[in-house]
């Protein structure tokens, strides 16, 4: 069973209150606030605030792929999809934080208020507001891991 539900946002904040600036990840090379700022970036395709991009993977290898979703096979650890940037978004991990809890708020708003909306997940093609949950709370259930938030 996953730890981290994105419908539970003081649940979320609760694991977010252990997260400090000295957090050190478990694996890989991100800060605490690199992390915390790629969840909001994340979030934000989902939420309304950013515009997903189609990568062009065959349709037929997004639906296999996004089965995995309804899996409770976690994400494996060290995949890397991309550099990290140089520079900090938020002034601190305070504000990141706060940012990301503003961010799921604003998803199931999002969603509540266009009901039935399909969102785009560059990997597993469209996904509806069920799907995006259960992804979410796969992805920070993998990164809360990540920094010893949950076990």
């Amino acid at each position: 069973m996953l730890a981290v539900d994105v419908t539970d946002i003081d649940g979320v904040q609760q694991w977010l209150k252990k997260l400090t600036p000295v957090s050190l990840p478990l694996w890989g090379n991100m800060t605490a606030q690199q992390m915390v700022e790629h969840m909001i970036n994340e979030v934000q395709y989902t939420n309304g605030v950013k515009t997903p991009i189609d990568i062009g993977l065959p349709p037929d290898f997004k639906e296999q792929k996004k089965l995995w979703v309804y899996t409770d096979e976690p994400i494996p650890r060290n995949v890397v999809l991309g550099q990290l940037p140089d520079k900090y978004t938020y002034p601190n991990l305070e504000t990141a934080k706060w940012q990301l809890l503003v961010e799921i708020e604003n998803f199931h708003q999002h969603h509540n208020v266009n009901p039935g909306i399909e969102i785009l997940h560059g990997g597993f093609g469209m996904m509806t507001y069920n799907e995006w949950i259960k992804w979410h709370n796969k992805h920070f259930t993998h990164h809360f891991k990540q920094f010893g938030l949950i076990e």
